[in-house]
């Protein structure tokens, strides 16, 4: 069982940044691929950003890619997601996911957090 914590959500003009923070639980987070998700309602959760436990390998979403950058310390169990160039698409809730397959399908993750709001408004 892994537990996700996600922080650092908030309210950001465009064009602005924010660097969302991922704590988890597990002492053995460098065996689990990383990903950020995000989600609007009404529409399905999709895919921002994937990192490999060692943090070799990283996968962005088209969207995102040249924006944010998916980075993850092992040793204080936590994931980071900073977010610069803001765009009012961006607004969404974002989780935090752990699963053992590096991935860009919601599916493959077996544990989320409970997820943070993002809201880029002038």
């Amino acid at each position: 069982q892994v537990n996700l914590v996600e922080s650092g959500g908030g309210l950001v003009q465009p064009g602005g940044s924010l660097r969302l923070s991922c704590a988890a639980s597990s002492d053995h987070l460098s065996t689990y691929t990383m990903g950020w998700f995000r989600q609007i309602p009404g529409n399905e959760r999709e895919f921002v950003a994937a990192i490999s436990g060692r943090g070799g390998n990283t996968g962005y979403a088209d969207s995102v890619q040249g924006r944010f950058t998916i980075s993850r310390d092992n040793a204080k169990n936590t994931v980071y997601l900073q977010m610069t160039s803001l765009k009012f698409e961006d607004t969404a809730v974002y989780y935090c996911a752990a699963g053992g397959i590096f991935s860009r399908m919601r599916e493959r993750y077996d544990y989320w957090g409970q997820g943070t709001q993002v809201t880029v408004s002038s």
